[in-house]
């Protein structure tokens, strides 16, 4: 890459990893190191094809979708070696909204990852059902039928206990 090129890459990846950490912790429903993979593995896939992605409109959105599908498939993948545990290692931040945090990824943790990714996508990063639809390759109307049932689930999960944790 040529010089001015890297400069550029770089005050890409200066502006937007820390939005795409963010989104890639949700769809890891809290896994800090899976977010961390998530985005090196879209800031490598963004950095081969950076000439193409720095031409596009909206090279955020690029970035975006690359960190969706690189999530879709890796869980679609099946020779990952590594296992989910029932306990976190890590202990909690300290904070107002900690339970409230940690119950609400533990919900997204049920979910399936698709599920998850329009959840992501339509109320996290409040993207339109036409954005969410490209970025899954999905139809609108499969947007709409699968962000309601996955809205449907995570009430499910969560029952009453959101209520107890949100402060009056």
């Amino acid at each position: 890459m040529k010089s001015a090129q890297e400069d550029e890459y770089l005050a890409f990846v200066a502006a937007r990893a820390k939005a795409l950490y963010r989104s890639a912790y949700v769809l890891a429903a809290g896994d800090a190191h899976l977010a961390e993979d998530l985005v090196q593995e879209t800031l490598s896939r963004v950095y081969v094809h950076w000439k193409r992605v720095s031409g596009a409109d909206n090279p955020a959105a690029y970035a975006q979708t690359v960190l969706v599908r690189a999530f879709l498939s890796l869980r679609r993948r099946r020779s990952t070696g590594e296992r989910p545990v029932g306990t976190m290692p890590d202990g909690a931040a300290a904070g107002p909204d900690t339970a409230l945090r940690l119950t609400l990824l533990d919900a997204l943790a049920q979910l399936p990852p698709r599920d998850r990714a329009v959840l992501l996508l339509r109320y996290w990063e409040d993207r339109s059902i036409e954005e969410t639809a490209g970025m899954l390759r999905l139809s609108s109307s499969a947007v709409r039928s699968q962000g309601t049932r996955a809205l449907g689930r995570l009430r499910a999960l969560l029952g009453d206990s959101l209520s107890d944790l949100v402060p009056h």
